[in-house]
């Protein structure tokens, strides 16, 4: 997938992710969860998404079933790079500082990325 998703198409794939595959009805229930938007707009969007290839669609049954085409990490490692580039002048050290600087990053994580740089350092030995 070359285009980056809209922030609909997004919300969409973040559902089929952790769903795995759903009818638009499942998909627009759980989007409702989190804001309102009707039925008719959540099948639109699907349709659009199906014909960019970013989601497959069952039609073997009455009821179509959606799942995702494209990997959750492909699109993320797209965003960042693209977020790198744009923002950040290709510097990944400027991009993890300025995440890192608002403060908002929890012990966890911090040793998720301690561990991270620790692997990284080793494999470059």
């Amino acid at each position: 997938m070359t285009d980056k998703p809209t922030e609909s198409e997004l919300e969409i794939l973040k559902v089929l992710w952790s769903k795995g595959p759903s009818t638009v009805r499942e998909v627009n229930n759980a989007l409702n969860l989190i804001r309102e938007i009707g039925y008719t707009t959540t099948l639109k969007i699907m349709q659009i998404m199906t014909q960019k290839g970013t989601v497959n669609r069952d039609e073997s049954a009455r009821t179509h079933v959606y799942s995702p085409a494209v990997k959750e990490s492909e699109i993320k490692d797209a965003m960042v790079d693209k977020l790198m580039e744009t923002a950040f002048s290709g510097s990944a050290s400027q991009l993890v500082m300025q995440a890192l600087g608002r403060g908002k990053t929890s012990h966890e994580e911090l040793e998720k990325i301690k561990a991270m740089i620790e692997k990284m350092e080793g494999d470059v030995s």
